[in-house]
């Protein structure tokens, strides 16, 4: 039996810190700056562990029979809060309060876990083997929490799915209990017909997760979604039909109906003017689209593309819809596609390319806002010559003014010179990009753009890139701050811009 208990603390363990880590990366989806969300959540995770913890001295009758409900309410909190989250982020005024509210009661409950366990165990242990072996197989539990989570849970499983499955566990774990002490609980057929209601209950949760999580989603997206998945990276979401949108962690990436101005925006102004180029380069852009552009120039010879997550790559390069948006760009012989942190890689890149496309999403959170730190740039100077060109997706001029300028203050910062302009795309409004380069003019007066378009374009011309040139007042910067990696003033800056856009809708 004590055994039996010892595993009984290894599986409560990884049960707990499982739901700390749905809630936090649920949150980081939903509103953004991860850093910000695991902090908080952790913190107010562990303090009520703390309270639950100090409450368990109060349970002086039925330990068992307690241990036993608690493990049934953590069940049924634990393993529907990704459901109940992902539902209600639509409906509830103050997210925030929903969330830190349900991360409270788990953490109260997980929080008079161990100290009942412990008691139950005092009576066949002595208490310095009773501490050693109980924490030693929470913390054991907690590692393997740690692991599991990004490597088999998020991928294959998904956040409810996940959180349903632990809350099973839970159950099983009350149901296991019940067995063991069948002749000390009180109410025991009772006990036993809401355990295992509770696992059917659950089971079904688990069974319809995928649905569930559809129902979930077309009330945020307000549209019929046909794909969704999520990968160990983002969470990936297509809506509409022949005209379709993307979205990763909730934010739109583009709107097939008028992508071609994002996108001819990018790469155009950029690689018109460089009629020799041969080696282009994009970070980011795993849709194909800016592939796409690229290869209506017949002197590019290749084009290694770095996405991070090949779940995108893949979904653009094999099914027909998608297919048929990126014209097959990702199956081109001259494309090349590397699934590996661009951060990283171009550490290890020994190449030197004619132009760089960096077409990252915004940087709403601190793991994007590292690929706009100078930091970043100084990585992307090494494989550049001087007479090759940078360009830069960097956010809205207009939204987040101070954003768009900070990007510009942070390439120059490390050497590069600059030439900002900007696009009017109607699903975003005013869109902002920037060229830079090592060698040549200082300002954009003397910047010689080319007009080796290719025909067929349907937005950019010699008129349209001149207009792009023009910044109005209200898009002159306030403040020019440099975004570094230990700071990354970029996010706090974008979050507050975006948040105050926000709020006068």
């Amino acid at each position: 039996m004590t055994w039996a208990l010892l595993i009984t603390a290894f599986v409560i363990s990884t049960c707990g810190l499982i739901y700390e880590l749905i809630a936090g990366t649920v949150a980081s989806y939903l509103l953004g700056d991860s850093v910000t969300q695991f902090s908080t959540i952790i913190g107010v995770y562990l303090f009520f562990m703390g309270v639950g913890s100090f409450l368990s001295k109060y349970v002086e009758k039925n330990i068992i029979l307690t241990f036993v409900q608690v493990e049934l309410l953590v069940g049924l909190v634990g393993g529907s809060s990704a459901t109940i989250l992902f539902f209600m982020f639509e409906y509830v005024e103050n997210f925030r309060i929903l969330l830190y509210s349900l991360v409270g009661i788990i953490g109260v409950l997980i929080g008079i876990e161990i100290p009942l366990l412990m008691r139950i165990l005092k009576g066949q242990l002595e208490f310095k083997d009773l501490v050693s072996k109980v924490f030693t197989f929470d913390y054991v539990g907690a590692l393997l929490a740690s692991l599991v989570f990004p490597l088999v849970l998020v991928p294959y499983l998904g956040l409810v799915r996940s959180s349903f499955l632990f809350g099973i566990f839970n159950v099983l774990v009350a149901i296991w209990t019940l067995h063991l002490f069948r002749k000390e609980i009180p109410w025991l057929n009772s006990m036993r017909t809401i355990a295992f209601t509770l696992v059917v209950g659950l089971t079904l949760g688990f069974a319809f997760s995928e649905k569930l999580v559809k129902m979930a989603e077309t009330t945020s997206y307000h549209e019929h979604i046909i794909y969704s998945k999520s990968s160990p990276y983002q969470r990936i979401v297509i809506t509409g039909g022949k005209r379709f949108k993307l979205f990763l962690n909730g934010n739109l990436q583009f709107n097939s109906q008028d992508e071609y101005r994002y996108h001819e925006a990018l790469i155009h102004p950029a690689l018109g003017s460089l009629p020799e180029a041969k080696k282009v380069l994009i970070l980011g852009g795993g849709d194909g689209m800016a592939a796409r552009e690229i290869l209506k120039y017949p002197q590019v010879e290749s084009i290694t593309l770095v996405d991070l997550d090949p779940a995108l790559t893949n979904l653009f390069s094999k099914q027909k819809l998608f297919i048929e948006l990126n014209q097959d760009s990702l199956n081109s012989p001259r494309v090349k596609v590397i699934n590996k942190d661009a951060f990283v890689w171009l550490r290890h890149c020994k190449q030197k390319f004619d132009l760089v496309v960096v077409d990252f999403p915004d940087p709403s959170n601190f793991s994007l806002g590292k690929l706009y730190t100078d930091t970043f740039y100084r990585q992307v100077k090494k494989v550049v010559n001087p007479d090759s060109l940078v360009v830069i997706q960097s956010t809205s001029p207009y939204f987040a003014r101070n954003s768009f300028w900070c990007v510009v203050s942070t390439l120059e910062s490390v050497g590069f010179k600059t030439i900002p302009y900007h696009a009017y795309v109607p699903s975003f409004g005013d869109w902002g990009y920037i060229i830079a380069w090592e060698g040549g003019a200082s300002d954009s007066a003397g910047f010689q753009f080319g007009h080796h378009y290719p025909s067929g374009l349907k937005y950019v011309s010699k008129d349209s890139v001149a207009s792009m040139l023009d910044f109005p007042a209200d898009m002159k910067p306030s403040v020019r701050e440099v975004n570094k990696l230990n700071n990354q003033s970029l996010v706090h800056l974008f979050e507050a811009e975006w948040d105050e856009y926000a709020e006068t809708f």
